[in-house]
């Protein structure tokens, strides 16, 4: 059965650019180390996506719509429907010092920031660096592989696939909530207490959920802190207090 939009949908992909088969982005852990793209503290995991919302790029978003859970499927996005055409006028040779009185030591392929925008660094020489400030995938034809791997279809796996999208480094399974009449109420786990930026994800679940699931009108976050046991003092050895005593 055709997905329709507004499905709430994981999808694992693998992502290429055409003319290299060079793959640039990976939902599987595999391929990554496989092409070496892996990085230490990377979530390797199936993307949640809530159809024709744009969380991914437009013409992958339109082709979901297409597909079914379980079946395997090929898109291919051409430049102009993806990161447009390479304009060289955003290609500039600046003079290296300005990039090493900042700390900066300029690789080819590095992506650096001058004047308040990111550039790759395409050639080093003559104390002179070319910048490209085209987007890396500009002019590129983009081939995704793609398999919607599962359609959520209860309340209580959207909630908890939309509370997994903002705090993925803690396991979904460790947030307990409870659905009542309009209210949720969200328990969070001890591992998110010390999360950079949980303030932030929070106010983003809240908003996603309101969005998504309308009906709910109030949602409550609990933390709780519980104190550590206290040791038991240890008895004192009468031994050592009476040879105290005596000496």
């Amino acid at each position: 059965m055709a997905l329709q939009k507004g499905d709430f949908i994981l999808i694992d992909y693998t992502a290429k650019v055409k003319e290299t088969n060079e793959v640039f982005e990976t939902t599987s852990e595999e391929t990554a180390k496989k092409e070496k793209l892996y990085k230490e503290g990377e979530i390797y995991e199936p993307k949640l996506v809530v159809v024709g919302e744009g969380w991914v790029l437009k013409p992958l978003d339109e082709s979901l719509i297409n597909m079914e859970v379980g079946k395997a499927a090929t898109v291919e996005i051409p430049p102009e429907k993806a990161f447009g055409p390479r304009d060289p006028e955003k290609i500039r040779r600046v003079p290296l010092k300005q990039l090493t009185a900042k700390g900066v030591t300029p690789a080819i392929g590095m992506r650096v920031e001058y004047n308040g925008k990111m550039a790759t660094v395409r050639s080093i020489g003559a104390g002179r660096v070319l910048l490209d400030f085209n987007p890396p995938l500009a002019g590129k034809t983009l081939v995704y592989e793609v398999t919607v791997s599962k359609k959520l279809g209860t309340n209580e796996e959207k909630i908890a696939a939309l509370i997994h999208r903002r705090i993925p480094m803690v396991e979904a399974e460790k947030f307990k909530f409870t659905l009542q009449e309009k209210t949720l109420t969200i328990e969070m786990p001890e591992d998110t207490f010390y999360v950079e930026g949980v303030q932030i994800a929070k106010r983003g679940i809240a908003l996603d959920l309101q969005r998504y699931l309308p009906k709910i009108a109030e949602i409550k976050f609990v933390e709780t802190f519980k104190s550590e046991p206290k040791t038991a003092a240890k008895p004192e050895d009468k031994t050592e207090t009476q040879a105290e005593t005596k000496s």
